[in-house]
């Protein structure tokens, strides 16, 4: 075990030891109320650029597995623990949380107080941190901190966006150079074409699509409206992903050119960004939502799910058009928007993450939603 130090920006330092070496690490620092799915977490590219602390003290009891990651590889700036269980038990185990988290190069502390690290950063924010084995001064640590930049104002969907487009077939990412020529397409209607702008893409929202009957094309957050109508899909769907939602200029605008051409869903980031593609702003949350037990309610039911949650940005309520745009979801912690749909063209949002992994599955329905859209414009062709 190797002595670690956490500094956070605002002169807060906490004490603990590192279970996968030495190393240093900076970003903002966040928590997450799940108890499980650290796997998922830890890969999910919404988390670029965070240092993640698990408000459950167990953590690497199941180990790691090579079903469950959400993306190629951990996303995560550093890992932040109460205690760190070394030993697994689980048949599908293949290695330890140490290991997975030392192959790649992430720095994981343990023997943290995450109760008194989570009641600071509910009442103080989201903010900056280091992590240190090496640069064990407070003093200097927060002063290279503080040297660091900002979550707002940070695009960080075009760091993990994909760089190439991908066919996803079968559960798995497969590149082609054929990728965005339209005659790949099947040309069975039972199949739905849909292509997905990557801003971070988890992988199991790929693998909702392909259950209801899609055939997907994932292209970069970067491309263009008209390379994307080049394609001919039926749908379109605006992936999750990173940082803050209003730097990401050349989404907005690309959606912006899409708004009447398809069924679009967009989920976490990709709501935040057709948000602002229909005329609405964002803001940064004081400590956002993280884990897999928040209360939403769905306004035309009354119904509330438990949903699975990962974002520090939202949507303003009364930024949005009111003559134009149905408020669909709420948040019932904050009373933030979490999901929103258009009255009159075939575009609906969700905050949350309805593919959930970790968490329910009490919103899935929201994909079958998405495919019914994209059955009613195919007959209206």
């Amino acid at each position: 075990m190797k002595k670690a130090i956490l500094a956070l920006e605002d002169g807060r330092v906490f004490h603990g030891q590192s279970f996968t070496g030495e190393g240093e690490a900076f970003g903002e620092i966040v928590f997450n109320t799940g108890m499980t799915g650290y796997q998922e977490i830890l890969t999910d590219p919404s988390y670029r650029g965070q240092m993640i602390t698990m408000t459950y003290p167990l953590i690497g009891n199941y180990g790691i597995n090579k079903e469950d990651s959400e993306s190629n590889q951990i996303q995560a700036a550093a890992f932040i623990i109460k205690e760190y269980q070394s030993i697994p038990s689980n048949y599908r185990s293949t290695e330890t949380l140490a290991n997975y988290l030392s192959r790649g190069h992430v720095i994981g502390i343990e023997n943290i107080d995450t109760r008194a690290l989570t009641r600071h950063i509910r009442l103080k924010g989201a903010m900056r941190a280091g992590i240190s084995t090496i640069d064990t001064d407070p003093v200097s640590l927060i002063q290279r901190i503080k040297q660091t930049p900002t979550m707002e104002g940070l695009d960080l969907a075009k760091v993990v966006s994909s760089k190439k487009p991908y066919r996803w077939y079968l559960g798995k990412p497969v590149f082609e150079d054929t990728v965005l020529n339209p005659s790949i397409w099947y040309s069975s209607h039972q199949y739905h074409r849909v292509v997905v702008l990557d801003f971070g893409i988890k992988y199991n929202i790929l693998r909702c699509l392909e259950h209801i009957g899609c055939e997907i094309f994932v292209v970069p957050g970067n491309t263009s409206a008209d390379t994307i109508k080049k394609m001919a899909p039926d749908g379109i769907f605006l992936s999750n992903g990173p940082g803050d939602p209003e730097p990401v200029t050349y989404a907005i605008d690309t959606i912006k050119h899409l708004l009447t051409y398809k069924p679009i869903f967009g989920i976490c980031l990709g709501h935040q960004l057709m948000g602002l593609a229909l005329g609405g702003h964002t803001y940064k949350l004081k400590f956002g939502h993280r884990g897999a037990n928040q209360p939403v309610k769905y306004l035309p039911t009354g119904r509330v799910e438990i949903t699975s949650q990962n974002h520090g940005f939202a949507v303003k309520a009364d930024s949005l058009p009111n003559d134009a745009i149905e408020i669909t979801h709420l948040n019932l912690n904050d009373q933030t928007v979490e999901g929103f749909r258009h009255k009159t063209l075939p575009l609906f949002a969700v905050q949350y993450h309805p593919e959930a992994s970790p968490g329910p599955h009490d919103a899935r329905y929201l994909f079958d939603h998405f495919k019914i859209l994209m059955n009613n414009e195919r007959k209206l062709i």
